[in-house]
């Protein structure tokens, strides 16, 4: 792989000092006028700040000239900020070490013995730019970034796991090593032992836990110590198709064997629980939310305790346990209106936070907030080319399948239009074990601004509403999860709020999936389909993914959700199309490989159906590049306006 390259950067960013105040509501009398697509295309011009631990610079990702870089910038004089270039890898975060270094793990795919590999790796970029060190270990397997933990007090120390070797050679499994990240020597920690892929660390850096698996019986154990001189000794087992971990630890407290974790409540929702990793057995609930899991838990940075969790109903939230936040999120929910805000960085006193600032309509701002200052301070911009446009609302409704199920689903409506007899985008999410909210989404506010309807339904099998929600996907892709789309559809007609003439289903990934399965399925009920990215041959998707560590349990978890597989693959349906499809894949895919695409278009094409097929050299599942999210809209306005014109 070739390593990032840096650079200065004087003109990098240019940020101003305002104190925020409450946004007020815009009106229009008539339509919104039209926003230059470019605008909706655009990379953010910055994601995922985080402070240095003394609070004086920001590492992010920003766009510039349409391509991401990561950025290093002083608080103090901007004019000497850096920007680095990853090349041809992905940047997939990064992290404060402490002042002076950071980490980043990138990745690429990378062709070896004749198979793609999607390879990452760690590298420590210096705070003023000028040092970039591959944390490297040759030779190398394919995954190289697993950070498990970063020092406190200071030293720059990391705990990394990796590999050395590929199936079937000497080092496949991980080891886990003690980096300097300042000079890019290591030493062993843990080494690699049969079956354990994933180690977890405590907040001393001490590895206390892995998760071994093996594919051919589907055996899943747990491995624990309670101290770095003491051996694994196995605390738990599962074994067969699905079968999972109950008492994964996500935070070890200082406490002998106490540890936190998540398990399902009794009606199924993910909470919060003390676990006793010596006779494992959970105490009462720390924490849960009525109708919603729990996602995740917010930790200090000497990962001893937890300060926060996250949840999401109708937008993500977080929950202060530290008193001292949630005062100060108190204050800012008062401030900031009908807009959200979340602390996303802070230094390591808490003198200084990073707050960003948005909701459903704006993608928002970042602010800078010092505690005994008071005042939010204006920092940057997430997307400058929306300042003073009106943009869609957003809010949250209920429907009902026709099995009775109760389903949340996100509606966008055009601004100055009125909520009645409108064209509708539907828009399922991908994954499918995932989930919309009223957050920012390109997608759905570009749409809405052409004078769209978007309806995103939260169908069965997405996540977030417990596990029994989650599981009733299984047996049923392609089949009761596609009903749950055009039940959406019903409602929205039903309502008056869509012309049940003028729908078209719009999706990626499992969301591409679905509108290619409407095309062929669910004849009168759409006028046209467009997939992005979409699976159309799921025994192909198997195959594809049985290259992986995971393919096994990747081939249980697709055979758990249909019956059979081939007869929901609209792949096997091509002459049984009734709609113009567009489909557009990135030929870079490390998700859904562009064979799914090419192989759904020469079908169509076999079968003399209507369809359009964009390939994208170099595209990745996720629209990295702003010239592919440009060409992706262009595209899609042009399928639409021929098809389903607003």
């Amino acid at each position: 792989m070739r390593w990032m390259r840096a650079r200065a950067g004087t003109a990098l960013l240019a940020f101003g000092a305002i104190a925020l105040s409450p946004a007020s509501a815009q009106t229009s009398p008539g339509p919104a006028p039209l926003i230059p697509l470019e605008a909706f295309a655009a990379l953010p011009f910055i994601e995922a700040p985080q402070l240095s631990p003394d609070g004086t610079r920001i590492a992010a990702r920003i766009a510039i000239h349409g391509k991401q870089r990561l950025a290093i910038v002083p608080l103090a004089d901007k004019s000497k900020a850096v920007s680095i270039d990853p090349a041809e890898q992905d940047l997939n975060d990064w992290r404060w070490v402490n002042d002076q270094w950071l980490l980043a793990r990138i990745g690429r795919k990378q062709s070896i013995t004749s198979i793609d590999y999607y390879v990452t790796r760690t590298i420590s970029i210096s705070a003023d730019g000028k040092q970039i060190i591959p944390l490297v270990v040759d030779p190398m397997g394919q995954s190289g970034a697993d950070v498990l933990w970063i020092a406190h007090d200071g030293s720059p120390h990391a705990a990394i796991a990796m590999q050395r070797g590929l199936p079937g050679e000497l080092g496949f499994w991980p080891e886990v090593r003690d980096f300097d990240v300042s000079t890019g020597r290591s030493k062993m920690v843990v080494h690699s032992t049969e079956t354990v892929f994933n180690w977890y660390a405590d907040g001393a850096g001490v590895v206390r836990y892995g998760i071994g698996y093996t594919g051919l019986d589907r055996a899943l154990r747990a491995l624990y110590r309670n101290q770095p001189t003491a051996g694994f000794r196995v605390i738990e087992r599962a074994q067969g198709v699905g079968a999972s971990l109950d008492n994964r630890p996500v935070l070890f407290l200082p406490e002998p064997d106490k540890a936190l974790a998540f398990h399902d409540d009794a009606d199924g929702f993910s909470t919060l629980y003390p676990l006793d990793l010596k006779t494992m057995t959970r105490g009462a609930p720390l924490y849960s939310v009525p109708g919603y899991d729990v996602e995740d838990i917010l930790i200090d940075r000497e990962r001893s305790q937890m300060i926060g969790v996250r949840y999401t109903d109708t937008y993500q939230h977080i929950s202060w346990t530290d008193p001292t936040l949630a005062a100060i999120q108190a204050d800012f929910d008062k401030a900031v209106g009908n807009r959200h805000a979340e602390v996303v960085s802070w230094s390591h006193d808490r003198s200084q936070l990073l707050v960003k600032v948005a909701n459903a309509s704006t993608p928002g701002s970042y602010y800078l907030y010092a505690p005994k200052e008071g005042v939010l301070h204006f920092y940057a911009q997430i997307n400058g080319r929306f300042a003073g446009k009106q943009l869609a609302s957003v809010k949250t409704i209920t429907y009902k399948a026709r099995d009775g199920l109760e389903i949340h689903a996100v509606l966008t409506l055009p601004s100055g239009r009125s909520a009645k007899d409108l064209p509708l985008i539907l828009m399922p999410h991908g994954g499918p074990i995932a989930r919309d909210d009223e957050s920012w989404d390109w997608w759905a506010q570009f749409l809405a601004n052409r004078g769209y309807a978007v309806l995103q339904p939260n169908y069965r099998g997405s996540s977030g509403y417990g596990t029994k929600f989650t599981d009733l996907s299984k047996g049923q892709w392609g089949l009761a999860m596609q009903d749950d789309l055009t039940d959406a559809v019903a409602w929205a007609t039903h309502e008056g709020i869509a012309d049940a003439k003028r729908v078209c289903i719009v999706g990626g990934s499992y969301g591409g999936y679905a509108a290619l399965r409407a095309a062929q399925r669910d004849k009168g009920v759409y006028r046209c389909a467009v997939s992005f990215a979409g699976v159309s041959d799921m025994p192909g998707m198997i195959r594809y993914d049985n290259r992986f560590l995971s393919g096994k349990s990747t081939e249980d978890y697709f055979r758990e959700r249909a019956p059979d597989l081939a007869a929901v693959s609209p792949a096997n349906f091509a002459a049984d199309f009734s709609i113009p499809v567009l489909l557009m894949h990135g030929d870079d895919d490390t998700t859904v490989p562009v064979k799914q695409s090419r192989l759904m278009v020469s079908r169509l094409k076999a079968a003399g159906k209507t369809y359009r097929y964009v390939e994208q050299p170099g595209g990745d599942h996720h629209l990295s590049s702003e010239a592919d999210r440009v060409q992706f809209l262009k595209e899609l306005e042009t399928f639409l306006k021929q098809y389903n014109p607003a």
